[in-house]
């Protein structure tokens, strides 16, 4: 596990019902893991990573701050996604992102990118004050830490083959695409055009979350064979979100 996970702590954030603070340790790691099993797995039919039954874990997970958000009274866990500097990009030798996307075009903003990754919260808890908690909590480790780049691939299901996937990038304003600098292109394109009904479909509440505080698509969405999934990258500078708070 690396040393940074363990020691280093964030400033805690907290409300009468829900705690936001760094994982500290492997046992706290795991229970991130087998919380993302839980929703990837069942909610989107995703293929969840790893070695470990019942868990999903790649080889990212060690070089990565978990934030986790708990429920103050029971401690459970009910919230949690990943921060992968743009340090820990380097030792690693890669953004998970890169398993997607050709990010070429980001190359010059890797010094103050970093990725945000496996957004979960528990089916029972998106109506609470969790999700806007661990928001909060994101944003001000990223702004502490002088990052001024928020880089993120969003997971959909394709149980549907990508039909949905596909008529959620379709409804993607022309204002919410990124610069032209800042496009990215599928390793494995899904084929939006011929999978697209043009049908109004709900928009999966992460992505609609993202484009709220600014952020923008940076191109049409790529299969991950790895996860079974269509993956969206989006992109946030933090100075459009710092303009919008």
């Amino acid at each position: 596990m690396d040393q940074e996970l363990l020691e280093r702590t964030a400033p805690a954030k907290s409300n009468a019902g829900f705690r936001v603070t760094l994982a500290r340790g492997t046992h706290e790691v795991r229970a991130t893991q087998r919380l993302r099993y839980h929703v990837f797995g069942t909610e989107i039919e995703a293929r969840p990573q790893g070695r470990i039954p019942g868990h999903d874990c790649d080889l990212y997970d060690p070089y990565c701050q978990h934030l986790v958000a708990r429920e103050a009274a029971s401690e459970e866990l009910v919230g949690s996604l990943r921060i992968l500097s743009p340090g820990a990009a380097e030792r690693v030798g890669s953004y998970h992102a890169e398993n997607i996307f050709d990010i070429g075009r980001l190359r010059k903003l890797r010094p103050r990118m970093a990725e945000v990754g496996r957004v979960c919260i528990h089916p029972d808890f998106r109506g609470s004050d969790a999700p806007a908690l661990l928001w909060r909590g994101l944003v001000d480790h990223l702004l502490t830490r002088d990052h001024q780049i928020l880089m993120s691939c969003v997971p959909i299901g394709i149980a549907d083959g990508g039909r949905h996937a596909a008529n959620v990038f379709q409804q993607i304003h022309a204002q919410q695409m990124a610069p032209i600098d800042y496009r990215v292109f599928p390793l494995h394109r899904l084929p939006v055009a011929h999978l697209a009904d043009h049908r109004h479909t709900v928009m999966p509440r992460l992505i609609e979350d993202y484009l709220r505080v600014g952020a923008w698509v940076c191109g049409e969405p790529a299969w991950n064979p790895d996860f079974n999934t269509a993956d969206l990258m989006l992109i946030l500078p933090m100075a459009r979100l710092a303009r919008r708070r």
